[in-house]
């Protein structure tokens, strides 16, 4: 595959350049070696496109955590505790698992919430996630899960990789693409979401 476009969210790519150029190099490579065209193996059954073979999302993303794997980016939890008092959170940022606990305890809450968020790929403080799933794991991705990896302290920067139009043209309905993510991004304002990310549009 190939890079296409890229969008750069408060410095995310500059960040890359600077601090981290051969794992920015790495994840080039990656895309590049991953095969897209052998992976159009999805038979649509959707009305408009009947019987045709479409890209394979499940075959995508494997073929993406083998080569990623291989160069040992590992899957990071970030797990923390619950709550909707937006001062008790504050103080619980940078807290460990346990005494995030004790302190929600000490304040009253009998039976803390436990939570966690997940991310395939993680090193060197960059968090990747290549998504050909539908539009709401996108927003999820760049509005929840990378900004709460990077205010957890856990990575520097987000990195979110996604079919170009042209490609997702070529899959089942729903699936995000790069052009309307980043018009997303845009819509949102310069500084939200509040996490320096590097948006990445690919295709075969």
């Amino acid at each position: 595959m190939r890079l296409v476009e890229k969008h750069s969210h408060l410095n995310g790519e500059e960040y890359l350049l600077v601090h981290h150029k051969e794992a920015y190099e790495e994840i080039l490579d990656v895309i590049q070696q991953v095969d897209a065209e052998g992976l159009q193996t999805k038979v649509s059954k959707e009305k408009t496109m009947r019987g045709k073979l479409l890209y394979n999302p499940t075959a995508l993303n494997g073929e993406f955590k083998r080569i990623f794997r291989a160069r040992n980016w590992q899957e990071s939890r970030y797990s923390y505790y619950v709550t909707t008092d937006y001062l008790v959170m504050q103080e619980l940022i940078g807290r460990s698992l346990e005494e995030q606990k004790q302190y929600l305890m000490q304040q009253g809450v009998k039976s803390p919430i436990y939570s966690y968020k997940q991310t395939d790929f993680v090193k060197e403080g960059i968090a990747i996630e290549v998504q050909f799933g539908k539009y709401p794991f996108v927003a999820y991705d760049l509005f929840v899960k990378h900004l709460l990896f990077y205010s957890g302290g856990i990575i520097n920067v987000g990195v979110e990789v996604l079919p170009m139009k042209s490609m997702q043209s070529e899959m089942s309905s729903g699936v995000a693409y790069y052009e309307g993510e980043v018009y997303n991004v845009l819509r949102h304002g310069r500084n939200n979401p509040p996490v320096p990310l590097l948006i990445m549009g690919i295709a075969p």
